[in-house]
Order: structure tokens, then sequence, then C-alpha cells
């Protein structure tokens, strides 16, 4: 492929496609992204950042209606959701927007269309519908090197299709025509928990159904339970080791038969139901099967740099498997891009990737849990700070919550972090970086943390894993 137009094409421009772009570009290298429906891809348009917009608008109603508990007084006021919805999604158009300049201004080409991948470094683009102004115009084109960066999509469970009135996707539930007075949500991973949050916020009774024993599975035990709390503590009615075995749709609204654990069953009656059960990679429609792109678990298989088993084909982001998050999306368009230019790129460290839930507590962590600390053999010295200890977040009004530090008891590794709580996703960056430099719990004791900032919980659980804690 000497003489292909473009060093690197992407199929996808979400995350990690537009960032690899970019930094392609910065590169010298000549580059052009296809994409078939959403600028931006999903995160910006339909999934993280129109999200958050929702729950900001939570967050201050909450505000609002506990006004007294801050000495203030709020009078007439109430939920306007065509507004709440209509700034989200001008937020979301923001964010598109923003996308397609940053391209522009790299002189990063759009092609608009459905890629297809007919050969190893060519790509056939069909026409979709919505092109921006500046993009060109399907046809076939060609590159040295490709990258798959087509995302995921809602998974789907047999019988229980969503039909986006009663039955929906996160698609739905981030643009409803008005607040459901009950609803269903099936799964308590980060989407679940959160539009339970905002639900709930805006007066819907909400009922989470969890297969697994802890909501929020892939957190720390201690701090998964802390937040079902606080939920329940909110009104949320939670059932685990539970799963929805049958749907029945009636006029406007929908019955479901829930199965226990136990062998026992019941049903539940909601205006609407979210199933929000994970998401699939997009893989279809790509020609992987012909080009003997190997996949596995419904994503595609990449090494560390993200390179397939298929020479100069390669894979990102969400279609890349898990976890399935924007960051880890954008930071593989950086390795990826950055090994195709001959640079020393690393590879990816999925225990490096921190994880954000934006419900209410917030819930944020980086590294090993101590449970997996435990079952890898680590001799481990474990740290908890409650909020409560801590004076800013008393004075905000804040003081549930907790942090919480696991680290090897022989050399002092940080092996992971685990926050609940007010901004706790503004927090765990700084375990992050503290993981990457691979700081010790004595350069972590002997940093001076500001004073008065919810920040200090972390200082205050590295000094309770070695005995030293000051405030509790």
């Amino acid at each position: 492929m000497a003489n292909a137009p473009y060093d690197v094409l992407f199929i996808g421009s979400g995350p990690g496609g537009y960032v690899g772009a970019i930094r392609a570009a910065q590169l010298g290298l000549k580059v052009g992204v296809v994409e078939r429906q959403y600028m931006g891809g999903i995160c910006p348009n339909w999934g993280c950042i129109p999200a958050k917009a929702l729950l900001r608008s939570a967050e201050i109603f909450h505000y609002i209606e506990h006004a007294k508990d801050y000495g203030l007084v709020a009078e007439k006021y109430g939920v306007d959701i065509a507004g709440v919805v209509k700034r989200s999604r001008g937020i979301a158009s923001q964010m598109s927007n923003g996308v397609a300049f940053l391209l522009k201004k790299n002189k990063v080409d759009v092609i608009w269309g459905q890629g297809t991948i007919t050969a190893p470094g060519k790509v056939s683009v069909t026409a979709t519908e919505g092109a921006p102004k500046g993009a060109l115009a399907a046809g076939e084109y060609t590159a040295k090197n490709l990258v798959i960066a087509t995302g995921a999509r809602p998974r789907v469970l047999p019988g229980i299709e969503p039909d986006k009135k009663l039955i929906w996707t996160y698609f739905e539930a981030l643009a409803p025509a008005s607040v459901p007075k009950s609803l269903l949500i099936m799964g308590s991973g980060a989407i679940g928990v959160e539009f339970a949050s905002f639900y709930k916020a805006m007066g819907s009774d909400v009922t989470i159904v969890e297969l697994l024993p802890q909501i929020l599975p892939v957190e720390d035990e201690e701090i998964a339970a802390h937040a079902r709390k606080r939920f329940e503590k909110q009104g949320i009615k939670i059932l685990t080791g539970a799963k929805v075995s049958k749907v029945v749709k009636g006029a406007d609204n929908v019955t479901a038969t829930i199965e226990t654990a136990d062998g026992k069953s019941q049903t539940i009656t909601a205006d609407r139901l979210i199933a929000a059960v994970g998401v699939v990679g997009n893989i279809e429609n790509l020609g992987l099967e012909k080009l003997g792109v190997k996949i596995d678990r419904g994503c595609v298989s990449v090494d560390g740099l993200c390179r397939t088993n298929v020479p100069g084909i390669y894979a990102i982001g969400d279609v890349a498997g898990p976890p399935m998050l924007a960051h880890k999306a954008e930071h593989e368009g950086v390795i990826c891009v950055e090994g195709i230019a001959g640079l020393h790129a690393h590879p990816m460290d999925k225990l490096m990737i921190p994880g954000c839930t934006y419900c209410m507590p917030q819930v944020a962590s980086v590294g090993l849990t101590e449970k997996k600390a435990r079952e890898a053999g680590f001799d481990i010295k474990v740290g908890r700070f409650p909020f409560i200890g801590n004076g800013k977040a008393v004075a905000l009004g804040e003081s549930e919550g907790l942090a919480k530090t696991i680290f090897d008891a022989k050399t002092g590794r940080l092996l992971g972090a685990h926050l609940v709580g007010a901004e706790v996703t503004e927090l765990i960056q700084g375990f992050v970086v503290a993981m990457n430099l691979e700081t010790t719990e004595e350069e972590l004791i002997n940093t001076v943390f500001p004073h008065p900032t919810v920040s200090e919980t972390m200082h205050e659980s590295v000094l309770s894993a070695y005995g030293r804690v000051i405030h509790a």
C-alpha cells in the first residue's frame, strides 16, 4: 500500500477514533476518519456527556430540595423535564461540533458513511444520512493502516428487546418525553445506577434488579455495600441475586417477573423498563470474518499495542474489549498511532485505568479490589477513612463517604484505591498518578494535602493503612 492516500484510516470517530486521528496528524501522518452517524461517537452524543448533564440537573434539584439543611429558603421549584433534556441535548451538540472542529483544525479528512474493509488497506464506504458540511463522499478508500474504532451498543436480551416506548436503552432514557412514575432498571453497573440516581431525583419510584450478589459488580465489595446503603436510604429498591425472566407489555406499562436465587419469584409493574445489562462491540458489517480477524467474546482481539492478528489492521476502544470506557479508548488511540509511527509506545496496563460512576453518591476506583489483591496472593495493608472525619465534607453537607486504599505490605506499593462520596470522580486521579509513578506509602504519607479539602480523606486512608490515621 505504498501509494495509499492515507497513512492511517480510522473507522469510527468516537473518543478512540478522533483522539487517535488527531495524534496521528500531530505526528505528520495523513489521516482520515470514517463515520456513519454521530460525529464524536456515542460518548458526547448519547453517552458520557449528555448523561452527566442530566445528572448535574438532578444534583442541583436535590440541593434545592434540601435548601433548608443549608439555612436557605427555596420556594416554587420543580422539574421541567423538557428543559432538562434540552440542556443535555444542547451540550451533546456542542461537544459533537467541537470534535468536528478539532478534526478540521488538524486537517483530518472526514468520510461520511458505513465503512467495510474489503481487503487489507482497503475500505468501501456506503453513504448514510446526516453528512456534515465538508465531509468527503462515500466511495473506495485505501490506507497503509486501518484502525477499527466502531464502539459498542446496548446488549439486548431475548424476550426483552427494547421498543423505544416501554422498554428503553440509554438512548431513550437520555431523552424522555416525561418522567415515569415508576421505573424498573435491569443491571446495576455504571449505566444502571446512574439512571437510577437521575430518575429517583426526578421523582420516579425506582427498582434495580441485579443478577449478581453485589451491585456495581466491578467495584470493591465494601465500597459497593456503602453505595447500596445510600441508594436504599434515598428510597431506591434493590434486588440482587435476581433476574428478569419475563416481561409482559401493557398499554402504558410493563410487568416483569423477577426470579431470585432461592427459587422464589415476584412480579413488578412499572411504567418503563431500562435495559442496562452491558454493551456489545460493533463488529458486524466490517468484513472482519472474511479477513480472518480474530474475535473474542464479541470483541476484536488485540495485543497491548492494539494490533489484531492481521497485519495493518488495529482495533481500539469498546470494540476491542473491556474496560469499555472513553478514556481507555482515547489512550489506546494514542498508543496505536504512536506504534504505527515508530515511536516507543507503552502497552496498555488495564490495572492503571480508573473507573468512575457518576451516581449519587459517586464511585471511583483504580487498581485491585481488596478481594482481588488477596486472590492474587498479596500480603496487604488496607486503609479506610470515612468522610465524616473530614471537615470540608462536613461543611459541604456531604459527610457520607469512604476512602479505601490497598497496599502491598512487603513493598509499600499502592495496589488499589476505592472511593465513594462527593466528587470522588475528581479525586481518583490523584491515586492514578501515584500508581503510574510507582509511589510508595512513604511518599504518600509525606505528601502535604491542602486543607480544607475532601482530598484529605485520601491522605488519611493511607495513614490508616499504616496505623497512623489522625482524624478517626
